[in-house]
């Protein structure tokens, strides 16, 4: 007689799988925004630019996204960070959406909602 499935643990693994995989999306997608540097973006302005790009039927101008999207990736596995240098960044950006500080490239520090020249004259 043959062994009867275990159709709950069966379904508890899919679940889990499931859960893994969506979990690994968010994740891509935010290394996404992150390595095109879609990240100084408010989330408005990200939302809305994806609303225009979702929005739009032309197909020429997809074409061109998506040759423009190909090469991006293209010339990025070629000349990735090494992994430390990709974690280092990655937790800057947490750390800044968290806290609201940010360091900009020239090593100046701003608060939250703070700008650079408002920084620099220590208001």
């Amino acid at each position: 007689m043959r062994k009867p499935r275990d159709y709950d643990a069966e379904l508890k693994a899919l679940e889990d799988k499931a859960r893994s995989l969506k979990s690994r999306k968010v994740q891509q997608l935010g290394e996404l925004v992150i390595a095109t540097g879609a990240d100084v973006l408010t989330a408005d302005e990200l939302a809305g630019a994806l609303i225009v790009l979702t929005e739009t039927k032309d197909a020429g101008k997809r074409e061109a996204w998506a040759k423009r999207g190909a090469t991006f990736f293209q010339s990025r596995a070629r000349r990735s960070a090494p992994a430390t240098e990709r974690h280092l960044r990655r937790s800057n950006v947490i750390a800044q959406r968290t806290t609201g500080i940010r360091q900009h490239s020239h090593g100046m520090i701003c608060g939250p909602g703070r700008s650079i020249a408002a920084s620099a004259r220590g208001i």
